[in-house]
This record gives C-alpha cells, structure tokens and sequence, in this order.
C-alpha cells in the first residue's frame, strides 16, 4: 500500500509541545499547481499529530478550524502541536504547519469532555444513499495533480449537478508511511476534496476558486473509509464564494465543514 507522508522524526518538548517533521510524497500534489500539496492531505496530516498529542479518554475532537495562510510547498514541513487553552472540561488546541521558513496551515481544535447524552440526543442531518449502489464517477479526472489522482478512481456519484450533489469517496493509501490510519485520519484527509466534486461553472477552467479556510464540526467521530460529501457550493457576486457539507460515513452523517471561497477569472 502506498502513502501520503514519511514521517522524518517527532520530538516533545519541555513544555509539552509536539514537534514533528514530515517528507510528502507526490500523491500530495495539488490540483492548481504542481508544486504545492493539496489541503485535503495536509489536513490528515495535522490530524495524525492531533491524535497523538496528549490523548485523554475522557475528551474528543470537536471542531477543527484551518486557516490557509499561503501556498502549501511541495518539500519538507514540520507541525508544531501545543495546548493553548488546557481545562477540566474543555482544551484549545493550536496546530502551525510550516514549510520552506514559512507558516502555511494554523490548526485550531476545541477537544471537548465526553458524557452519555443519549437520552436527549437527535439529528436533523439525513443519511444518504449507500456507495455500494452507484457507479464510479470520472468527473474528477480533469482535475490533475496526485492527491486527485489517488482518490479519482475511488468516487461514486449518488446524485450530482454543478453547485449541488452528493459524492462518496476513498482512498487506497495509508496517511503515513508505516502507520495504520485510523478513521479520524482517513476521513478528515478527505474532508477537503468537497470543493471539486460539485463546482458549479460547467467549466471549471474558466475561472478559479481556491478556498482559503476549511471549518469541520463533528458530532460524533466518523467510521470506516468511505466519506460520503453531501455539498452545495455557492458564488456570490463580488468575488466570494462558499463550499458548505454535510459530512457522512457508513453509519449515517457525522458533522459539517464549510470552506469560504476566494473566486478569480483565469486570465
């Protein structure tokens, strides 16, 4: 099996920050340019230091909001993970992805306390229809670079219109070399990719849409390895647009992630 990242070296601090140095490989590549990564793996990449970083039994991740600060190189990078905010109840977690000297990526995760809240619990979210039941869909191959390519061949078309749909998809590769990649990991690297698979010009050339935040609420942590996308994507008028999903594995939604879009005609 294949994988996004080698893991170069990982170290704690005194202070208990987490320090870890990564190596991508090409299936990172992104779709705009050759020579950044794509988010959707980056994104898997901070939550793998996410998991390891002082876990507790007692809390999850809750939310996870990633600030694009810049272009996502193409070479070595290193996460620093540290608790900004520690508490009984609740923890502030921060995440900076740096690379060639310069920040990329800045991670902020609320971990949150677990209790049983099944006697009130309910979702307005609808399941969608399974995977097994559709087709393969080839849309995504127009899109190049290798993060395209290692989930291209992997999507199923539930329903689907420019600006509107619902899309499962998966992967074949492991996150990091010689790491098993849980559920979190997997689906989270993936979360991403939900600006592709609906974009609403009919040609997706004419004009770019890069997003410049990814924003994901969990209300419950995802399952499995197929990550079903339920996505509108909407344009405004004046060069801003937003790519919002809710988010769902085997077992039925999960949560919700929105990107806000910066939208450009290609000169």
């Amino acid at each position: 099996m294949g994988f996004y990242y080698e893991l170069l070296n990982r170290e704690i601090k005194t202070d208990g920050t987490q320090v870890a140095h990564y190596r991508p490989t090409k299936n990172t590549q992104g779709a705009w340019n050759e020579n950044e990564q794509h988010m959707a793996p980056a994104t898997g990449a901070i939550c793998v230091e996410l998991e390891k970083f002082q876990p507790r039994d007692d809390m999850r991740i809750g939310r996870i909001s990633l600030d694009i600060l810049g272009m996502i190189h193409l070479d070595d990078f290193q996460i620093t993970t540290r608790c900004i905010r520690p508490g009984r109840t609740i923890e502030l977690l921060e995440s900076v992805f740096e690379a060639k000297g310069r920040t990329c990526i800045i991670a902020r995760t609320w971990r949150m306390i677990t209790e049983d809240s099944s006697e009130v619990a309910g979702l307005e979210d609808i399941p969608m229809p399974s995977y097994k039941t559709f087709p393969n869909w080839e849309g995504m191959s127009v899109w190049s670079g290798g993060y395209i390519q290692s989930v291209s061949q992997n999507i199923k078309v539930v329903d689907r219109r420019p600006g509107k749909g619902k899309v499962w998809i998966t992967n074949k590769l492991e996150m990091v070399k010689g790491e098993t990649t849980s559920p979190f990991v997997k689906l989270m690297g993936m979360v991403d990719t939900m600006n592709g698979v609906v974009v609403r010009q009919e040609d997706p050339f004419t004009h770019m849409f890069p997003n410049v935040d990814l924003q994901i609420h969990l209300y419950r942590l995802p399952l499995g390895t197929w990550l079903g996308l339920e996505v509108d994507q909407q344009y405004g008028q004046d060069g801003i647009g937003l790519t919002t999903a809710v988010l769902h594995d085997e077992k039925g939604p999960f949560g919700h992630a929105e990107q806000i879009l910066t939208v450009r005609k290609v000169s």
